[in-house]
């Protein structure tokens, strides 16, 4: 992904956050992902490897090859991946704009978390797509921060979220781009396509969940662009902080947080 669209940063907490989600949300959103022995996988967009490690452990017979704009991005993935003791997996250096792969290369194309920062993202899936053998599949998943419900209410949190919504948007990018995702499959030429809506649901009940996804995925994420939504000008410090904690607050034990995360698949016809 473009790197000076990224809202959320490149610092540890940001990649400690993004293995905290992979963590929570592997059943949720790999449980239906798996490739075929001997089958050639690109992973666009790898960033630090949080769903790399996942793909490569769950498939361990196909062969995948992760790339990433950030370099420094790439060697964190390949750490990731060396330490799980992982083989099946290259890595190199490239923009999803100006892939140096020759078409119809892979029997699958993998995307996730990366539409949401790019501001063309039915070019970019037209340029993944070509890279597809005939009947070749391409996975997307996409979050969509406006389907972000909890309990207690609050417009504070509300608001706090539309922060980083907007911060994206001003970015390049959108932070709502979930919903969009049949369409914008549709517009790349896929077929056959199919959006399915996988939404976490985190409650006492479950606090492995609350603590993983709730407060050190969601809320991190959120709290992670307090300086930046202070600077833009779109809150007061004491407004924004009265979000975080009240979307905090959500994993209390009568709290309630809900979020919905969209996988499409589709395939290319050559």
């Amino acid at each position: 992904m473009p790197s000076d669209t990224y809202v959320h940063g490149y610092g540890p907490r940001a990649n400690e956050r993004l293995h905290d989600q992979a963590g929570a949300l592997v059943d949720l959103l790999h449980a239906d992902t798996s490739y075929a022995p001997g089958s050639s996988v690109l992973e666009a967009g790898c960033g630090v490897g949080a769903q790399t490690v996942t793909l490569a452990r769950r498939s361990p017979g196909a062969r995948f090859t992760s790339v990433d704009v950030s370099m420094e991005s790439v060697a964190e993935a390949e750490r990731a991946v060396r330490a799980a003791g992982l083989t099946n997996v290259e890595f190199r250096q490239a923009d999803i704009f100006t892939l140096p792969f020759a078409a119809q290369s892979f029997d699958h194309v993998f995307v996730c978390f990366v539409l949401e920062h790019i501001a063309r993202p039915v070019e970019a899936l037209a340029i993944l797509k070509r890279l597809l053998k005939p009947g070749g599949t391409m996975t997307v998943i996409e979050g969509d921060h406006g389907s972000a419900y909890f309990h207690p209410d609050s417009s504070a949190a509300r608001q706090a979220i539309q922060c980083q919504v907007e911060l994206q948007r001003m970015a390049g990018g959108n932070a709502l781009i979930g919903r969009e995702l049949y369409p914008l499959m549709v517009e790349a030429g896929l077929e056959g396509i199919h959006v399915s809506p996988r939404m976490v649901y985190a409650d006492a009940s479950r606090p492995d969940l609350v603590d993983a996804f709730t407060r050190r995925t969601f809320t991190a994420m959120i709290e992670g662009v307090r300086e930046a939504a202070i600077d833009a000008g779109l809150v007061e410090p004491g407004a924004f902080d009265a979000g975080i904690r009240a979307l905090y607050r959500t994993g209390k034990a009568d709290g309630v947080f809900c979020y919905t995360f969209f996988k499409g698949v589709g395939r290319s016809d050559g």
